[in-house]
């Protein structure tokens, strides 16, 4: 037992000799969310008396250690990279050579008219059919994506958010004409619309019928895709516009939080969806804040779980988590330094316990990945699992001094942030009143300032610069994957049953004017090869677009 008393006069007699000792001018000891870090952390910086309320063991709440009793020792994070281009036929070709390199979980990105629900052919996709990732268009695009890969046996998850139920209906219909049950089918959809209001702008429909939609996910899939995660909790987007971890944790978990009170509202029992609920985080360059952010994240959604929405499942209590490297740190100036940052970040992830885990590649600040980009940002997570032994024990940075003092600063950080969300009337009224956005704007603005200030010092980008760069290849996508789709979409239109499809799409309709879950009907018109356009266009004209508040 430590003598605190004791232990308090040693340090201020080495502080005195401390603070003779000058520091370096070249530092800034703060983090990169604007924390001050002191020089030593001790027992006098946590309470080790509450060790089972607050950190407690992996796989029991509080969950602080992790959400399972053995983590890595028994299994492994996924190991995903975020990948789509062009057309799903190339894609295809992509996931096959990652899987063959041991790749073990497909991560799709989609390009920019599918993220906002247009067909590839549809005008305002001109320019940027497959640039930053895969065309979906339709149930034929999705079948092509998953060609020769068995969804019974691989995991994909799907950045997808607007039109998530599309997306969600492609895969299931999919998976059922390769003779895979819904119910056996894994992975997850991002679906996570309200930090699209908040940060990444990828919306269709306004907050209220986004929420009803989502809720219809949750419901329908309880009863009939028990192995999918209806949603991803996302984070990430809402650091990369510029958050702090702090609020970035805490705007996360409130809008997780707004989820399962919109399940509630509808009647659904807590423990009934919310296994199926998982989180998706941002791990920036901050080694030990970003630690001790995902074991934060995992306290706080098990205590607030329990303690105010009454889940007695143990899986309603585990935050489990996807977590990608920061984009936003990549540089386009010497872009190889990109790998040492995704390799630290990857780390960070693991030390944190993710279940999940993507590293960009080092070209991704440029352009989509090449193929030895992503198999080096494949490798870097191979190397981490295998050859660095941080898998042999389980949260092995609990009881450290720091660790544990900036998981519980940021835990009441999150709190205290939960409070001004209260007071503004909840998440949705914060984000049609521009809170939200304001909040990681400044945020935004602290941080660039810094890095111009010299206050943040980024390798390559304002201290050791090179004169001289030698340039890298990157991969280019050029105009002939929106020629190959509307050509597939010219083919489809004219060989499906055009009444078919107008009659299930008038049901669809119809179930959304009665406010009846839309699932059923969806799938229906997915099955007739109804495109993503067609069904955006008759959900808008029942919910409307939403249209962002301007906030200065």
């Amino acid at each position: 037992m430590t003598d605190k008393g004791n232990l308090s006069d040693q340090l201020e007699l080495w502080g005195a000799v401390l603070r003779q000792t000058p520091e370096r001018e070249d530092a800034s000891f703060r983090s990169i969310s604007g924390r001050d870090i002191e020089p030593l952390y001790t027992p006098l910086d946590f309470d080790g008396s509450r060790y089972l309320d607050d950190i407690g063991l992996p796989g029991e709440f509080p969950y602080t250690r992790g959400p399972y009793h053995s983590m890595y020792r028994t299994r492994l994070w996924t190991m995903r990279l975020f990948s789509g281009f062009a057309t799903a036929h190339e894609t295809n070709e992509r996931y096959k050579y990652l899987l063959e390199r041991g790749q073990t979980g497909l991560s799709v990105a989609f390009d920019f008219p599918t993220l906002m629900g247009y067909d590839s052919d549809d005008p305002r996709s001109e320019g940027e059919v497959g640039k930053c990732g895969v065309a979906i268009s339709s149930l034929a695009d999705m079948e092509a994506l998953f060609d020769g890969i068995p969804l019974d046996q691989v995991s994909v998850s799907m950045t997808i958010n607007g039109p998530a139920l599309m997306l969600y209906a492609f895969l299931l219909i999919t998976a059922e004409k390769q003779g895979v049950p819904f119910d056996q089918l894994r992975g997850t959809i991002q679906n996570d619309i309200l930090k699209e209001y908040q940060a990444q702008h990828a919306w269709i429909f306004p907050p209220e019928p986004a929420l009803k939609v989502i809720t219809d996910i949750f419901e329908w899939s309880s009863s009939n895709a028990q192995k999918f995660h209806t949603i991803s909790i996302s984070g990430y987007h809402i650091r990369e516009a510029g958050a702090t971890a702090g609020q970035e944790l805490a705007y996360t978990l409130k809008n997780g939080f707004t989820y399962v009170e919109s399940g509630i509202e509808r009647g659904l029992e807590v423990d009934s969806f919310a296994p199926r609920l998982s989180f998706f985080w941002d791990v920036h360059n901050d080694f030990f804040e970003e630690i001790a952010k995902l074991r934060a994240a995992r306290r706080i959604w098990a205590r607030h779980m329990r303690d105010v929405y009454g889940a007695r499942n143990p899986k309603s209590l585990q935050l489990r988590t996807h977590v990608q490297t920061a984009g936003v740190s990549l540089t386009a100036q010497q872009p190889h330094n990109n790998i040492v940052r995704a390799s630290y970040q990857a780390m960070a992830a693991v030390l944190g316990g993710t279940q999940s885990l993507h590293t960009n590649a080092m070209d991704e600040t440029l352009a989509l990945p090449t193929e030895e980009a992503a198999k080096i940002a494949l490798r870097t997570q191979q190397i981490l699992a295998y050859e660095t032994g941080v898998t042999n024990t389980i949260d092995p940075l609990a009881g450290s001094y720091y660790v544990e003092s900036l998981t519980d600063a940021l835990e009441a950080e999150a709190e205290a942030i939960f409070g001004d969300i209260d007071e503004i009337g909840g998440v949705v009224p914060g984000i049609e009143g521009g809170y939200f956005q304001a909040q990681i704007a400044a945020s935004a603005r602290r941080s660039q300032d810094e890095i111009e200030q010299g206050l943040q010092t980024i390798v390559g980008v304002n201290r050791f610069i090179d004169d001289e760069e030698s340039p890298i290849e990157i991969l280019r996508i050029g105009e002939e994957a929106a020629e190959s789709q509307e050509k597939r979409l010219t083919e489809l239109r004219s060989s499906r049953d055009a009444g078919t499809v107008e009659e299930t799409l008038e049901r669809l309709e119809t179930a959304a004017c009665a406010d009846e879950n839309l699932m059923p009907p969806l799938l229906d018109a997915v099955r007739a090869y109804a495109t993503l356009g067609e069904i955006r266009i008759v959900l808008e004209r029942v919910y409307g677009r939403f249209k962002e508040p301007v906030a200065f």
